[in-house]
C-alpha cells in the first residue's frame, strides 16, 4: 500500500472501491451481480513482490509473458494506469521483439509496422 501511495495510485484504488454497484438487468441472476471499474495494473516478469498487490481492491497483476489487450485497454479505452517493474520492462524486447528483430518466445512474431508514413493529408 505504501508503494501505491508513493506513486499516487491510491486515489485510483479508492475510486475503484467506491464504484462497486449492482448490475442492471438479468445479469444479477447469472452470477454477474456487481460491476466494477478498473484500477492500476502491475506488470511483472518474475513473481517477486506480486503477492503484496493481490489483495488490494482495484489492483490487477499480470505477467509480461501473458499481456492482453483487454488488460491494457479495458473496453477499448486506451489510457489505463500501468505500473511496470524494472525486470518486466527489460523483458519486453525478448517477448515482442522489435521492428528489425523477431521475438524470442513467440514464433515468427514481429511488431507490425505503421501504415501511415505522413499524417499531414492537407
Amino acid at each position: 500500500v505504501k508503494v501505491l501511495g508513493a506513486i499516487s495510485a491510491d486515489d485510483d484504488c479508492d475510486r475503484v472501491a467506491a464504484a462497486e454497484k449492482f448490475r442492471q438487468g438479468k445479469g444479477k441472476m447469472r452470477n454477474r451481480r456487481y460491476t466494477n471499474r478498473r484500477g492500476p495494473l502491475v506488470v511483472f516478469a518474475d513473481a517477486d513482490g506480486v503477492r503484496a498487490f493481490r489483495n488490494i481492491v482495484g489492483v490487477d497483476t499480470c505477467n509480461v509473458d501473458a499481456l492482453n489487450l483487454l488488460q491494457l485497454a479495458p473496453g477499448g479505452h486506451v489510457g489505463r494506469f500501468i505500473v511496470w517493474t524494472k525486470s518486466a520492462f527489460e523483458k519486453l524486447p525478448s517477448v515482442f521483439g522489435g521492428f528489425d528483430s523477431k521475438s524470442d518466445s513467440k514464433k515468427n512474431y514481429t511488431l507490425p509496422r505503421p501504415t501511415v508514413t505522413m499524417s499531414d493529408v492537407n
